[in-house]
């Protein structure tokens, strides 16, 4: 990202409500009018407290700066205690009290958690594992989604809520569910194999159509009747990948139909709310958010840093990034996530003192214009006892509570960034479908998988300040002058003639290794590999050479020069036979299998270029490849001290550099303007505390340019 803004994107204005495929109207992505600018708060579960607790929480909640909280998300047996029997009262009481109090609320349906009394009357409604054994109640999410009777009860819990609360002043924002697909990941009981039929039908037309799409000469599959076919169960081997795949997507789709049939309802009763779910951007596989972020009115993500692992920042960084691109590079709500330790790790480790800001901070720095946590009050007991929350057991006099009402004034001292929008270069093609099909059984090698793909390439990215947007796969990458594909091993003819038109009209494509392989069907593309990208890479490849798990090869430019030793990379987990066809030849393998192979090529095309990787580099591998292709795209990035994360805002009232450093040194970077945080004015140079975060409205110069 280069330290000198690009020119401010304009602003859209006089969007008007479209139909959605109901016919009902769909308000345009744009802020829910009832949130604050930079919406403060977390997940309130009033049900757990009793009255006096709850008249404290409200105060509290002032006292820190809250300015929204979402309610109601497990709250389904306290609202409905038996079949067609409500008690709305205590809910209506705590509405109230928040609206006095001028706190928004993002109000849940709370179908993400049954009650017992639905589950044991309806035993047929809970989901079956893939062994055929059935999931007991006692926890959350313990429904199967192909359920009728599981959707009627949720749409009628959320129509009752709707009606109910459709005037009420503190409605900001409705939260259908919660984390759709992130504990079961598919239902295999006989509601569900019916379901799946249906949708097998729907999908492929009749039997011939399926058994040629799902390959069932082999191993003599073929199906003579609908009934004969199964949802995937455990087998003596691998069931069809094909089948596999479908049963994914089917997955997918049930899950989504359930939210629809809640969002549609509340819709009818109340078109001007703006309707969510919240996602998990980069740690659920199960769910194509791409199909998901065309049903919801605002992004809402859900981000956990993984305790124990050094770079966490990086991935935050890369959640963020994703659920912005969800968003079509709207602001977008950071829904969860976590003021200092989880409690569903192996070791939850609290957060450093001052993480909490830079964590919460790298969010809204990535486009989110709200910063909310689970949970508002610890909860005493269940579960997540020994999840960290806004107010701690220790309460007022805790760090945290500290930390937290001192975010609170943060979030307001950056009123005026809120409808900003973050810009990028780079572009980095994300497929859900792609990282399915990748991780079934039976792949070349164990050792590559989908987001160490991602992850590696990002994380180079990161190093230099290049803001990343994810791209869906088929999506025009124009306004981008570099697209990476870290892995598209399930590649469409579809997604293969978009990046070909990109390249041809003046764009720099980087693909790495494994890519371009199969079909939709999980059909290896006729004339061998890469497939569809053979002709846009320049290449073909012979044979794939995995490699053994403690092997590694090393790469050398060719040609060869004096400077081999010095410039020479190592790799592991792949290598494989490339054979030019227009590529030029970059690096080459120096040992290994392939040795004397093209291990790096760039085929001129058009007005652009494609690059190809046929191995997987060590960091400092991948910031040589980087360095190469940022070059040949023209982007000259914005390095910064080691550690310090660069990332700007802009809109036409200003442009907002964020920096936040990850370092244990305080550093100055170069640039000027007013910190928004502390109202000092930088003139030569802008001074980032360790561990601390910067946020800077920069100077203007006479001609309209930022102070560079």
């Amino acid at each position: 990202m280069p330290l000198v803004p690009p020119p401010a994107p304009a602003v859209a204005d006089g969007l008007a409500a479209v139909p959605d495929r109901t016919g009902l109207r769909v308000p345009p992505r744009a802020w829910p009018v009832r949130l604050s600018p930079i919406a403060f708060g977390g997940d309130y579960t009033p049900e757990q407290w009793p009255d006096a607790v709850r008249r404290e929480d409200v105060a509290l909640m002032r006292e820190a700066g809250v300015t929204a909280v979402t309610v109601g998300v497990f709250a389904w047996a306290m609202l409905e205690p038996a079949e067609g029997r409500y008690t709305f009262g205590w809910l209506d009481t705590v509405l109230d009290r928040l609206a006095e109090a001028g706190i928004a609320v993002d109000l849940a349906t709370p179908t993400a958690a049954p009650p017992p009394w639905f589950s044991t009357t309806y035993p047929e409604t809970l989901p079956v594992a893939r062994d055929g054994s059935t999931l007991g109640i006692g926890a959350r999410e313990s429904f199967c989604p192909s359920s009728s009777r599981y959707r009627d009860a949720a749409t009628g819990i959320a129509r009752r809520l709707a009606e109910r609360y459709r005037d009420h002043p503190a409605l900001a924002m409705w939260h259908v569910n919660n984390e759709y697909g992130a504990h079961v990941a598919g239902c295999h009981c006989p509601e569900s194999e019916r379901s799946f039929r249906e949708w097998l039908r729907t999908r492929h037309g009749d039997l011939d159509a399926l058994n040629e799409a799902w390959g069932t000469a082999f191993w003599s599959q073929r199906y003579q009747d609908w009934a004969e076919i199964t949802v995937p169960r455990v087998a003596p081997m691998p069931v069809n990948p094909a089948q596999q795949l479908d049963f994914h997507r089917f997955t997918d789709d049930e899950f989504r139909a359930c939210f629809r049939a809640e969002r549609d309802a509340i819709r009818e009763l109340t078109p001007d709310i703006p309707i969510t779910t919240n996602f998990m951007a980069t740690a659920c596989p199960r769910m194509d958010y791409w199909r998901w972020a065309d049903e919801v009115d605002v992004v809402a993500n859900n981000h956990y840093l993984v305790a124990e692992d050094p770079e966490g920042h990086v991935e935050l960084a890369m959640s963020a990034d994703v659920a912005r691109s969800l968003n079509d590079g709207s602001p977008w709500v950071l829904m969860e996530h976590s003021t200092s330790a989880v409690n569903w790790q192996p070791r939850n480790l609290a957060k450093a003192p001052g993480q909490l800001r830079r964590n919460s901070l790298t969010h809204v720095a990535r486009g989110a214009d709200a910063a909310m946590f689970f949970q508002w009050r610890a909860s005493r007991a269940g579960a997540e006892k020994f999840h960290s929350a806004m107010l701690p057991h220790g309460g007022t006099r805790t760090r945290v509570w500290h930390e937290v009402t001192a975010l609170g004034s943060d979030l307001s001292a950056l009123r005026e960034i809120a409808g900003s929008r973050v810009t990028a270069e780079v572009g980095m093609l994300w497929d859900w479908e792609s990282w399915w099909a990748l991780e079934l059984e039976y792949r070349p090698s164990i050792d590559v998988t989908y987001l160490d793909a991602v992850r590696r390439f990002y994380a180079a990215l990161w190093r230099r300040n290049e803001t990343v947007d994810f791209v869906r796969p088929g999506a025009d990458p124009s306004k981008f002058r570099l697209l990476v594909v870290p892995s598209l091993y399930l590649t469409t003819p579809t997604t293969a003639a978009v990046l070909r038109t990109y390249v041809e009209g003046g764009g720099r494509l980087l693909v790495s290794f494994f890519s371009g392989i199969v079909d939709e069907h999980d059909a290896v593309h006729p004339g061998g590999f890469p497939g569809p990208l053979r002709e846009v890479l320049g290449l073909w490849i012979d044979e794939f050479h995995p490699l053994p798990a403690a092997a590694a090869v090393h790469l050398d430019p060719a040609p060869a020069a004096d400077t081999r030793s010095r410039l020479r990379l190592r790799a592991t987990v792949w290598s494989e036979e490339v054979v030019c066809e227009g590529a030029e030849v970059i690096w080459r393998f120096a040992d290994g299998p392939d040795c004397g192979l093209p291990a790096l090529t760039r085929h001129p095309l058009g007005a652009g270029a494609a690059w190809y990787l046929a191995t997987r580099p060590d960091g400092e591998g991948v910031d040589r490849v980087l360095d190469l292709v940022l070059a040949d795209a023209g982007i000259t990035g914005g390095r910064t001290p080691e550690g310090v994360e660069a990332v700007r805002r802009a809109s036409p009232l200003g442009s907002y550099l964020f920096l936040v450093n990850h370092g244990p040194v305080d550093t100055t970077v170069p640039g000027g303007g007013v910190d928004l945080l502390t109202g000092e004015r930088w003139a030569d140079g802008v001074r980032v505390p360790a561990g601390g975060v910067t946020v800077v409205r920069e100077d203007r110069t006479a001609d309209g340019d930022t102070h560079r």
